[in-house]
């Protein structure tokens, strides 16, 4: 059995190398669940999606024809079969859809073909005075399909997620192999068995400290693959063996461009989202491109001609990565970030302190106007790059700083961080300042929420500040300008949406409404600007189908694709362009941004003197509302 391309499950018999295929559904070319024969070798079990959800199914070899076992709104992932057909097994969050964010609660069931009974203890009783037959006959695999869906059965639910199941036969007992982490020792191999008269059994084996892990069974062994390690699996000890392998290969750089290029190219052909390729003639790039990988004399090289190739495409969310050992170097530099500012014109010459910097602390007294006049007691040269004096080797734990003013010196020190830590700092300072703005011309009436990105934190602290903020006041203004992205849409709209349905109240005491958190029920407006972006795009664009208010700002980039990515063996990675994002009415946003209601810009020459008219207008119309 094998998967071909985005829609194809195909058999193929190994007597002639004749292939046919069985199954045409939606598959995806992005890492398929594998498919397996039934034990009597007359279903196939395999997974398909269906609004992006993963579906079990069996298709019946003779009669030519699927049956869909699970036909829900979420996924059930990576099928098994049981070692003697009368069940199958699959993970699954049953109460959380795996799109857009994914699952993090999926659990182990199993599924009962038929009816089955319990074992009776009286049973085996009688089987101990019996000489046992050895049973050489193939499992017969019998399905009854109605009301299949009332068979589930929990077999493992540990918290967070179980996946990679691989389940075999011990005497009388299915043994459950699969990746966990419930035990907050680490990504890593756990077995379950199944004993018909006693409890089930739980253990971690010892040696699979991995997430990503592969199990084979051969001539009653057991093999289990753990990051590119091969390691001999013992179930009854609950632990691995290592296995000596040792192969000496020359590489060849030019073969490995070739096959890497070869290799990206082809992923993109069978995963990217618009089969038109954007207007381009795909396999005319790549001849366009492949022409080159002759004269490539070093990896830069091989990046620069990929990324080149994938540009053709003038696609967002695509790139090549790669590195190798041949592209080391031993020196490096950081930057000592203190949070001081300078002034432009005067480099030595302080012209402001981040809040919150490591220079913003108690005893440390910088103010503006401060003179640097040496770092680490040696003087600086004001007509020298003042940079030179903040890079070392390695991030400092600590340096000092001489400043004079009035004519008198004086040292300071501290705690240098990365320009990324001051970066923030800045970024946090410049919410802060909107914030104040929102209070101080809406005598504090207005909510003001900006999320940097829409990642998990700012999910967190958007929920924060409904909680917080939001219910004490009469309006929100929602900013997602800068916003580069994530995958939080859906919860962020889930929010917006509420709305109050009901009230409650304990005797004589206040009325409260639910739910506890309305934002729909007051005046929205959501700002975006030509940065907001990707997933930023998506919230926009909900926020607008679902007319939750008004809309203040530029048009977003159109710069939304959902992507994978893939790595090639020697840890090279692309990412692949795979979902496409489209207005209720159709139209790609990759190529159509979200129009505001109100247009309003914000020029270089505001940026310089902190004026911020989308904010403006934002707090004008929203106290419009509230008058």
């Amino acid at each position: 059995l094998f998967n071909s391309g985005r829609d194809e499950l195909k058999i193929i018999d190994l007597k002639d190398f004749e292939s046919k295929t069985i199954v045409k559904d939606e598959f995806w070319a992005l890492r398929p669940d594998k498919s397996y024969f039934s034990p009597d070798d007359r279903y196939v079990l395999y997974s398909a999606f269906r609004n992006f959800e993963r579906d079990v199914f069996v298709y019946d070899i003779k009669k030519e024809k699927s049956y869909n076992l699970t036909y829900s709104g979420v996924t059930e992932g990576s099928p098994f079969w049981g070692p003697e057909g009368k069940y199958i097994y699959f993970v699954s969050d049953r109460y959380k859809p795996s799109y857009p964010r994914g699952t993090n609660d999926t659990e182990i069931f199993r599924l009962a073909l038929v009816k089955h009974n319990k074992p009776f203890k009286s049973d085996k009783f009688d089987k101990l005075f019996t000489k046992a037959k050895k049973d050489s006959s193939k499992p017969f695999v019998e399905i009854d399909f109605e009301n299949i869906d009332k068979r589930w059965e929990l077999v493992v639910d540990f918290p967070l997620n179980q996946f990679g199941l691989f389940v075999t036969k011990d005497k009388e007992n299915d043994v459950i192999l699969y990746t966990s982490n419930h035990d907050n020792a680490g990504w890593g191999l756990f077995k379950t068995v199944l004993k018909p008269f006693d409890k089930k059994e739980s253990k971690r084996i010892k040696g699979a400290k991995f997430a990503n892990t592969e199990i084979k069974s051969a001539k009653k062994n057991y093999y289990v693959l753990c990051r590119g390690t091969i390691k001999k699996l013992n179930l009854a000890g609950n632990k691995t063996s290592g296995i000596k392998i040792s192969y000496k290969f020359k590489r060849n750089l030019k073969e490995e461009f070739e096959q890497m290029f070869n290799e990206t190219f082809v992923n993109v052909e069978e995963n990217f989202y618009d089969e038109k390729f954007h207007g381009e003639d795909w396999f005319k790039v790549k001849k366009q491109y492949e022409k080159y990988i002759p004269h490539l004399t070093s990896r830069d090289d091989l990046r620069r001609l990929i990324n080149d190739m994938l540009g053709e495409l003038n696609s967002s969310h695509q790139n090549f990565y790669s590195n190798g050992k041949e592209e080391s170097s031993y020196y490096r530099t950081r930057s000592l970030s203190t949070g001081i500012l300078f002034d432009n014109e005067n480099p030595y010459i302080v012209s402001k302190v981040v809040p919150n910097s490591a220079a913003d602390k108690a005893g440390v007294n910088i103010f503006k106007g401060d003179q640097l006049v040496a770092v680490n007691e040696n003087p600086v040269t004001i007509t020298e790059n003042r940079e030179k004096y903040f890079n070392a080797p390695s991030l400092s734990e600590e340096v000092s700083l001489t400043f004079k003013r009035k004519g008198k010196t004086f040292d300071v020190k501290i705690h240098p961080v990365s320009s990324r830590t001051i970066y923030n700092a800045l970024y946090e300072n410049w919410i802060d300042e909107n914030q104040k703005k929102v209070d101080k011309a809406s005598n504090k009436r207005i909510s003001y929420i900006h999320m940097r990105n829409m990642g998990a934190g700012e999910l967190s602290r958007f929920k924060i500040e409904i909680a917080n903020e939001l219910i004490h006041r009469d309006a929100l203004i929602l900013d997602l300008r800068h916003n580069r992205g994530g995958n939080v849409h859906d919860d962020v709209l889930q929010i917006l949406s509420q709305k109050r349905y009901a009230d409650w109240k304990y005797r004589e005491g206040r009325m409260a409404k639910q739910p506890n958190f309305t934002p729909s029920d007051k005046p929205i407006i959501l700002l975006i600007d030509e940065q907001s972006l990707s997933d930023a795009e998506v919230t926009s664009a909900g926020f607008k189908a679902l007319k939750l208010g008004k809309i203040i700002g530029t048009e977003t980039y159109r710069w939304i694709i959902f992507t994978s990515g893939r790595g090639l063996v020697d840890g090279s990675f692309y990412r692949l362009p795979s979902w496409g994002c489209y207005h209720v009415d159709g139209r790609d946003m990759e190529w159509h941004g979200v129009k505001p209601d109100i247009y309003i810009k914000t020029t270089f020459k505001d940026k310089m003197e902190g004026n911020d008219p989308p904010l403006k207008r934002a707090i004008e119309e929203i106290m419009k509302d509230l008058k």
